[in-house]
Parts: structure tokens; sequence; C-alpha cells
């Protein structure tokens, strides 16, 4: 009987001995796991800061600035006419009537600061001869930022003065003869401008060109678009020997420079 207790309990002790030990490997094993998953933490952090201190070294980085391509950029051109101007024109503006070719126009390309404060790109046709110093004159206008309205070839109107002018649009070329007489113009040589004609109307006696100049007439109440002796615009032209319209005597032409060439001179 002794020697079978003895037996149950030597069997028992084992039994304990071996839970215990069994139990001690599965949390040693769990630590081991948990032990490991702690460098695996660890070791993604830090190749995350690394991953960072790259972005953030690569975004301390000067970058060279990119050209704007949207920027806009003032135009200030002549050529020759070309086949789409010739067919805008002809028989428009220009007839082969008049005293000058085709051959003998300009096509010129010039920017200029709107009544709306923006930049505009308007289109004259003008004599060779004074091209290159039309599109100076137009670039110190720019400079300086006189207002214009608009700058369209007068063929834009048909050809009509009257039309031109009421829209307030500066204009060069027009085969025509001077308002009120059977003389030729000095547009249907190319070698005259007139320049917001609103603001600065055609005054003969009683007569204004276009009607709604009137409000205008009073020079002393300088306005947007108005040319005044001495001013950017009239300093522009006569800077390089344009007569002023606004200087002659029977008549006011405010709106109106001219070259003072003879015909034959242009020939």
């Amino acid at each position: 009987m002794f020697l079978v207790k003895k037996a149950i309990w030597s069997i028992l002790l084992v039994f304990i001995i071996s839970t215990i030990f069994f139990t001690m490997g599965f949390m040693f094993e769990e630590k081991v796991e948990g032990v490991q998953d702690y460098l695996d933490t660890f070791k993604e952090t830090e190749e995350i800061r690394v991953d960072n201190h790259h972005i953030n070294k690569n975004s301390s980085k000067k970058t060279t600035p990119q050209p704007n391509h949207n920027k806009f950029e003032p135009v200030f051109s002549y050529s020759s006419l070309s086949e789409e101007n010739i067919r805008k024109i002809k028989e428009v503006s220009w007839k082969p009537s008049a005293p000058v070719s085709l051959e003998e126009l300009s096509y010129v390309k010039v920017t200029y600061w709107g009544f709306d404060d923006r930049e505009h790109v308007g289109e004259l046709i003008v004599h060779e001869k004074v091209a290159e110093e039309v599109v100076e004159i137009f670039e110190e206008l720019y400079k300086g930022k006189f207002p214009i309205e608009r700058i369209k070839l007068i063929d834009e109107y048909g050809a009509n003065d009257d039309l031109s002018m009421e829209d307030n649009n500066t204009s060069s070329f027009c085969f025509r003869v001077v308002s009120g007489s059977k003389k030729l113009s000095k547009h249907s040589y190319g070698i005259a401008i007139d320049i917001n004609p609103l603001q600065n109307p055609y005054v003969k006696g009683d007569k204004v060109s276009p009607k709604a100049g009137k409000e205008y007439l009073d020079r002393n109440n300088v306005r947007m678009g108005m040319i005044i002796k001495d001013d950017i615009c009239y300093k522009a032209f006569k800077s390089k020997g344009w007569i002023w319209g606004g200087d002659w005597k029977t008549v006011k032409d405010y709106q109106h420079f001219q070259k003072d060439i003879h015909v034959k001179e242009l020939k």
C-alpha cells in the first residue's frame, strides 16, 4: 500500500513539474514573439523617419522658377502687307485708284492700354516710310500708359470714317477725301492717324465729328483719352515731326496727327 501511494505521488510530482515547465516555455515563446514584434515595429518606425527625413531634405531644396508661358508679351512690329491683309482691304479702304500702291503700305501691330486699364493688341496700316516711327510712337504711348479705347483697321467699318469715329476707333490708312471737300485726305497716303475720335473731335464752326464729341469741347476739362498740348501723346508724335490738328487755326482736329511729307516724295 505504501509503495502504491509513493508511486502515485511520484506520478503527480512529475505531472506538476512538466506542467510548470510547459507553462514557462509557452510564456517565454510569447515574450520572444513580443520582442520580435517590437523590433519589427521599431524598424518600420525608423524607416518611416528616414524616409521623412529625405522628403524634408528634398522639400527644403530651392527649385528653379519655371517660365510663365501665359505672361502677356507686348507686340510692336511692322511688315509688308500679307495676302490676308490685301484681301481684307482691297476694294474697301484701298482701291486701284488710290495714290499709293499696296506695296507701299505696311501692316503695323502695337500694344496699347485700353480704357479698361488692360493691355490690348491693335492693328494699323500706314505708309512704309513712316511704319517704323509709328511703332516707336505707340511704344512710347504704351510705356506712358496713355489710354486708347480701340485700334482696328477701318475696314472693320466698311471704310466708313463716320462709323469708325462713332465707335471711338483709332485708325490710319483709308483712301478718302477730306470731309466737305474733294481734296484727298492724308489718310489716303497712310501718313495720318486719328486717336480716340470721341474724346478728340473734329471741330469746324458748329460742326463736331463725331457728334458725341460735343461733350469734350471744353479742353480744360481733361478726361481719359483726351489729347492735350504737351501731354505724352502730343510729345510722342511731335518728337517724330508729326503735325497735330489741335494746333490748327481755322479748324480743330484734336484726334488728328499727320506727317508733313509731300505726295511726290512718297512715290
